[in-house]
């Protein structure tokens, strides 16, 4: 396992922080979760559904290869095994607001500077100096995401899955692996400042705008909603077959000559003013009627043949169910793993390892 051995002391909750450790998990590392006695992470009260354990599905989807233990930040006995724990981990991740933990007496940067190799990521909603909590549907919302989703005459609309918190997860884990990189490069040790990490819900939103951004930036014009369509790409939208909706997906001048060859549009195929990206740009309207109109001709699986079968892009839109029957995915540990590595352990129950924990600290693990 690539990170066999990394010991990694998880004290998010919700989605992002959980995400990223669980990524760091499904790659090999050990990780602790602690939580709140009692109620534990909020996303296990995030329900129906629930398992038959009384788990929720939102806190099954990102916490499996980790073990928890229950820990009362306020208690002075738990403060002391927490800052023990710390001195002997190789990542802690937090997503605490500011000055929490270290009126705790978890104070990262005096853990730092104890631990010349400790890697310390902290995930915020809007940065480091903001007080702001940090939820993924304000940020999609202050970050342009809303502004350019939805149909064009419709209001602003979200993503329909926590989208923000999964880049910044993502995000998060990147900065955790690259620290991890550097502090046994040529440059090791790494001076604190570089192994004090901070990712932020709004950078990653921000970032994740990539084209659409630069698109605005490059042109000045305000970006806008395109529905299913694509502000630089004709065709590259979603169509209706005859007995579903098909995406066709043209990212090309030669894929446009093939799209129109399958589709049997030879007019179209042969317009020169069509035969590259700005033509079609030009003429959208023209070009998305006659593709929408051959479409809805026939049924989607026979279109979606001749489109495979022409190297043209092109998929029908599944449902979420018919998504999941085609890869490996558990009712108890969620989709598999998306980076190399492997599900060792399922998402534990609230303090289900805290015994072995406080009487071995990180040699809990050894007794799997």
């Amino acid at each position: 396992m690539l990170l066999a051995g990394v010991r990694v002391l998880d004290l998010s909750r919700v989605l992002a922080g959980p995400l990223c450790t669980m990524m760091l998990g499904d790659m090999g590392a050990d990780v602790l979760k602690v939580e709140r006695p009692g109620q534990g992470d909020d996303t296990r009260g995030w329900g129906p559904p629930f398992d038959a354990r009384g788990e929720s599905a939102y806190y099954l989807s990102c916490n499996r290869n980790k073990l928890s233990v229950a820990a009362d930040l306020d208690d002075p006995a738990d403060q002391a095994m927490l800052r023990a724990l710390a001195r002997e981990a190789d990542v802690v991740v937090d997503n605490f607001r500011p000055g929490t933990l270290e009126r705790r007496g978890l104070d990262p940067a005096a853990l730092l500077g104890e631990r010349p190799d400790l890697v310390w990521c902290t995930i915020t909603g809007f940065g480091p100096d903001s007080p702001r909590p940090g939820y993924d549907f304000v940020v999609q919302a202050e970050r342009g995401w809303m502004h350019i989703n939805g149909d064009p005459d419709g209001p602003p609309m979200r993503a329909g899955v926590a989208f923000v918190d999964v880049v910044t997860g993502k995000d998060a884990a990147i900065a955790v692996l690259g620290a991890l990189v550097g502090r046994r490069g040529p440059r090791a040790p790494l001076p604190a400042a570089e192994r004090r990490l901070w990712v932020s819900l709004a950078g990653s939103a921000a970032a994740g705008l990539a084209n659409v951004a630069q698109n605005a930036l490059v042109s000045g014009d305000e970006a806008r909603r395109w529905g299913n369509a694509h502000p630089n790409l004709v065709p590259y939208q979603l169509f209706d077959a005859a007995d579903r909706p098909l995406v066709v997906a043209v990212g090309s001048d030669a894929q446009w000559r093939a799209c129109c060859a399958a589709l049997g549009l030879d007019a179209l195929g042969a317009d020169p003013a069509l035969a590259t990206n700005p033509g079609r740009l030009a003429r959208r309207a023209e070009v998305v009627a006659a593709v929408a109109a051959r479409v809805a001709e026939r049924p989607a699986g026979e279109w979606l043949a001749r489109l495979d079968a022409a190297g043209v892009p092109a998929g029908v839109v599944k449902t979420v169910l018919e998504a999941l029957a085609e890869v490996e995915a558990s009712p108890l540990t969620g989709v598999a793993p998306s980076v190399p590595g492997r599900v060792r352990r399922p998402p534990p129950r609230l303090d289900e390892h805290g015994a072995r924990v406080r009487a071995a600290g990180w040699g809990a693990f050894g007794a799997d």
